[in-house]
């Protein structure tokens, strides 16, 4: 049955409405109808072409998705060879006015224009990083793609570029009969996050760079690939043009991209006219500050004579054109040897592996070092020490390595080996099941978690040593005076009196801290040790259940997971840390220190009056500080949560309470004040 009429009517009036949309979602990026409603028009205009295959035009929309294969790609001859344009790179010490001053120079002198002469008008754009493309349209209608290839002859990708939706099928407006769009295929830098962790997670190629992506998109036979891919597009200059048909040709470089942009084609927003240099100057220190922030690539800055008849007056030298030169910022990815991985173990000892590389001038800085995350990067990367990597480093960003040039290996390259026990102290690493990084599980002797040990010990829920902060620990661990947190109890008064900027007076009062923290619970002094996965609740759980710190330490994994909310992670946590001889030490040289706790009860009341009840705080109260008040309920068997849900027993309120009160109310949850609560707590339960 044939297309009726109103059949053609209506497939037009979809295109026109995809197109337009299309346009404000591609283009210029401000969508005017929610994706849901797009998919509506495009699978109406879809099903209806399917029905009446005559209905199908060159244009429409569906026809993006890309159809069979092509045999191979066709090579294309260049009416207007697609030349290449200088570049000049700015180096470590080179500023921004020196290629400026050079360009505008030699542009003076090749027009004859002497010191008194008015100055030339430029136009700065944005160098992309992406793919050279001449699009040719005749009569409005794309009918050609071509890739730049030697710049005279390059390759027909029609059938991919097709798929690109931020390239219009046809022109707007009223075009030549024949112009050729020149411009650069790109992809954002979301896009190819995107795009790479959807390779990863199928299992499919993961892409080196938003160039590679893109390039190798455009360059396949099969245009369903370009489809599923996410490219853009940028316009910046014309070709070949026919006949003007009334159309104006424009006189410099910015109107163009006016034209151009008028025929719905996209154009870079970020450009800039000079009346001299001084202007392009700007332009370019203004793009290298935005540079690490723009969506897409960019290596550089672009200078062109903006009026076309001074163009032509200039032409070309050799290959290049006098009239324009790319400045480009230093390159933010290299290639370099792979020399070594080291470990370096944190403050909170994990063993992170560090690419130890031959220097290598990138993003502007020359780069020694980068880091590796974990053994699972290294080897989801491929990476052998030995390798030619590529290394990249894109404004204050930690220098990565991309990938390993594979094609560069000699067989002399070795794998990397993660070691089972710790570069710093000897102690054993191990990596959980959950987790990617190895860790050291010498945690109180460690050097390289001395300062992270100390600081949790002496912690306000943990050993509770007020005036030992982070500057006070610096001082002791970097002169050797404190090692181990059993050496605190070992200070004196003069060897503290003696640190910078501790008086007399200071060192007494944290002597007399550290006096008072010797007697504490058992549950705060497991706190203190600071057991990987161990955090306050799990303390008082184990202390509560043990009832000693022999029997905690001696407790196997099948023990330790008999305790509330301890499962097989947290015990393998429990049980490694109390494995390694040095904590074990460090726990005898605490106790010998004079370091004791409660032991024989439990630190939870099981049969409390608030055994098994839910508790908020909101607000404050008179007396009691809110750890205090936490203390205080979970010692009758209590738990305290952070907000207020239907699951809340009750809401203790003081001065001031806020949203959590409301919410409170709002569900008829009890609400106690500080009175109430002590009130309670003394019932019998």
């Amino acid at each position: 049955m044939s297309a009726s009429p109103e059949d053609f009517e209506r497939a037009a009036q979809l295109r026109r409405e995809l197109e337009v949309h299309e346009h404000a979602y591609y283009v210029l990026d401000a969508p005017t109808v929610p994706d849901a409603e797009y998919d509506r028009l495009f699978r109406e205009l879809d099903a209806l072409e399917r029905r009446h295959p005559e209905l199908l035009v060159p244009d429409s929309p569906t026809r993006r998705v890309g159809g069979a294969p092509v045999p191979g790609l066709v090579p294309v001859r260049h009416a207007v060879p697609m030349l290449s344009i200088r570049s000049e790179t700015r180096t470590e010490t080179d500023t921004a006015s020196g290629g400026v001053i050079a360009f505008d120079t030699r542009v003076r002198n090749a027009l004859e224009l002497g010191p008194d002469a008015p100055p030339v008008e430029y136009l700065g754009e944005l160098k992309f990083d992406g793919l050279a493309i001449s699009l040719r349209y005749e009569n409005g209608m794309l009918v050609r793609a071509a890739t730049r290839g030697d710049g005279y002859t390059g390759e027909d990708v029609t059938h991919s570029v097709r798929t690109i939706r931020q390239i219009p099928l046809r022109l707007a407006g009223r075009p030549p009969a024949l112009i050729e769009v020149r411009g650069e295929i790109y992809m954002r830098r979301d896009a190819f996050e995107r795009l790479n962790a959807r390779q990863s997670k199928t299992g499919g190629k993961v892409f080196v760079n938003p160039r590679n992506a893109a390039a190798g998109a455009v360059r396949q036979l099969d245009a369903r690939i370009a489809a599923q891919r996410p490219l853009s597009f940028f316009a910046y200059g014309f070709g070949e043009i026919g006949e003007s048909g009334g159309w104006n040709m424009p006189a410099t470089q910015g109107q163009m991209l006016d034209a151009l942009d008028a025929f719905g084609i996209p154009v870079c927003e970020h450009r800039v006219v000079s009346s001299g240099p001084e202007g392009l100057i700007a332009f370019h220190d203004r793009i290298a500050a935005m540079r690490d922030s723009l969506p897409y690539d960019i290596d550089g800055v672009v200078y062109k004579v903006n009026r076309f008849d001074l163009q032509r007056r200039l032409g070309f030298v050799t290959r290049e054109p006098r009239w324009a030169v790319a400045h480009k910022y230093p390159a933010q990815e290299e290639i370099t040897e792979l020399v070594d991985i080291e470990i370096q173990v944190g403050r909170t000892g994990a063993l992170t592996p560090v690419a130890r590389l031959k220097p290598v001038f990138v993003g502007g800085v020359t780069v020694t070092n980068a880091t590796l995350h974990n053994e699972e990067e290294i080897q989801r990367k491929g990476l052998l020490i030995g390798d030619q990597v590529i290394v990249r480093r894109a404004g204050d960003v930690i220098p990565q390595i991309v990938a390993p040039v594979v094609e560069r290996r000699n067989g002399s390259e070795r794998p990397f080996v993660m070691p089972h026990t710790c570069p710093v102290c000897g102690s054993h690493a191990e990596k959980q099941p959950d987790e990617a990084v190895t860790r050291c599980s010498g945690g109180l002797f460690c050097a390289a978690q001395r300062k992270q040990a100390l600081l949790h010990f002496a912690g306000r829920r943990a050993m509770d040593i007020e005036g030992l902060g982070d500057k006070l620990v610096d001082q002791l661990v970097d002169g050797g005076i404190v090692k181990t947190p059993a050496d605190l109890y070992r200070l004196g008064l003069v060897k503290l009196a003696n640190l910078p900027r501790m008086a007399d007076k200071s060192a007494a009062n944290l002597l007399a801290a550290i006096e008072k923290s010797r007697h504490t619970t058992l549950a705060r002094f497991i706190f203190a040790l600071g057991i990987r996965n161990v955090g306050e609740a799990t303390a008082k759980e184990l202390a509560r259940h043990f009832g000693s710190l022999d029997a905690l330490i001696d407790a196997d994994v099948e023990r330790l997971q008999q305790v509330p909310d301890v499962g097989p992670i947290v015990a393998h946590s429990i049980a490694g840390f109390f494995a390694e001889m040095h904590n074990r030490e460090v726990i005898e040289q605490l106790r010998a220190a004079g370091v004791h706790w409660d032991e024989g009860a439990p630190a939870v009341a099981a049969d409390g009056a608030a055994s098994g009840k839910t508790f908020v705080l909101t607000g404050a109260l008179p007396t009691m500080s809110r750890d205090d008040a936490k203390a205080l309920i979970e010692s009758h068997g209590g738990k305290v949560s952070g907000s207020v849900s239907k699951k809340t027993d009750y809401v203790v309120a003081g001065a001031e309470a806020g949203s959590k009160l409301a919410k409170a109310q709002e569900l008829g949850v009890a609400i106690l004040d500080e009175d109430g609560l002590r009130r309670l707590l003394e019932q019998p339960a």
